[in-house]
């Protein structure tokens, strides 16, 4: 319970979400299995406010994202548990809004934590086989062509980018995972001085995490999981149009190559003169639109802040990397939606869920 309650002040929770926490641990402290007094969830009862507060998006905009991410009618798990796709998909929403524990669902809706815990894990694989492909390879990303690259580009340049041909940032993310019990030393990071699984991730302008790769161990270096994640080949495949190529900009972890470009090495070590002054200016303009990825790493803990609750994120008890590829992908539907900040800073629009969904 204290551990709940701290999060949710750090997280800057209203007095109704702390409430919240303190009512479902008096009514279900000790007693996780009796659900016969709880009622039965009721979608179509939910006030538009309450729905946006449970699961982050519109309530109008649910049954529809239920469709086009292709959940069935009815989901059935390999236990025996049912519900439908409408109860599955929130039942999922609303355990990554919060940093809950199974057993406070149950007083939403009306079931056991097993239940809980096994529709939450179909629904992610359901959506997952549907739709990881357009996270995990560009090939599969059919919006993605010559005249959206150009549409970045120029939006990215617009606010003063020195590079005019940069249609996304590429950076590397660590999420923080409860200590584990085995193989310790191989998801530490001495850099963050904790363990984690790292990810790799392609943002565009408008907010859209356009490539995920991942999870790897904690202790990889950024540079080594881009080699592995054979990212490179599938931007040659996708970024090139005979002379006319876009590129990626990333920290200096990354090689500079002709695709992806990072900043100058210590330009603060040359001497005053033209060079030093060109590379430092390019290195502050380029730093400024970098936000970008920032600011997409952000929203999806903002939005989905269990997440960000390492204590939950448990390594032997639950498919850690399925669970964050499916909120990037649906904070990616958050953004086609609603918009984010990137989107907003660079004056772009996000592509419709449909296209966005489409492969």
């Amino acid at each position: 319970m204290e551990d709940i309650l701290e999060q949710a002040i750090l997280l800057e929770a209203n007095d109704d979400d702390i409430e919240y926490v303190i009512l479902n641990h008096i009514l279900n402290d000790g007693n996780d299995n009796n659900v016969q007094n709880v009622p039965v969830f009721n979608f179509d009862t939910l006030e538009a406010e309450q729905a946006k507060k449970y699961f982050r998006f519109e309530k109008q905009d649910i049954p529809r994202l239920v469709q086009l991410l292709g959940i069935p009618d009815i989901i059935v798990t390999e236990t025996g548990h049912t519900c439908t796709g409408l109860d599955g998909l929130c039942i999922l929403l609303r355990r990554l809004a919060y940093p809950n524990r199974l057993s406070d669902l149950k007083v939403i809706f009306g079931l056991s934590a097993q239940s809980l815990s096994q529709i939450i894990n179909k629904t992610v694989n359901l959506i997952l086989e549907g739709h990881r492909s357009i996270l995990e390879d560009l090939d599969n990303v059919p919006w993605l062509t010559q005249e959206k690259l150009e549409y970045y580009s120029q939006a990215v340049a617009a606010k003063g980018a020195a590079v005019q041909n940069c249609w996304g940032f590429i950076d590397g993310t660590a999420r923080r995972i409860c200590r584990p019990s085995i193989n310790q030393e191989a998801y530490y990071s001495g850099h963050k001085r904790w363990h984690c699984l790292k990810y790799q991730s392609v943002v565009c302008p408008d907010g859209i995490i356009i490539s995920l790769k991942g999870p790897y161990l904690g202790r990889r270096h950024d540079a080594g999981i881009f080699e592995e994640s054979n990212i490179y080949m599938e931007l040659e495949r996708k970024c090139t149009f005979g002379n006319v190529n876009f590129v990626l900009y990333g920290d200096q972890a990354y090689p500079l190559s002709n695709l992806l470009l990072c900043p100058y090495p210590n330009p603060a070590r040359l001497p005053n003169g033209i060079q030093r002054l060109r590379q430092e200016n390019f290195n502050n303009s380029m730093c400024q639109v970098r936000l970008a990825v920032e600011w997409g790493f952000a929203k999806i803990v903002r939005e989905f802040a269990f997440l960000d609750f390492h204590k939950n994120q448990k390594l032997l008890l639950q498919d850690l990397g399925k669970m964050y590829k499916c909120a990037v992908l649906l904070i990616n539907c958050h953004t086609c939606l609603y918009g984010n900040q990137a989107a907003t800073y660079f004056n772009v629009i996000p592509p419709n869920l449909e296209t966005y969904l489409e492969h």
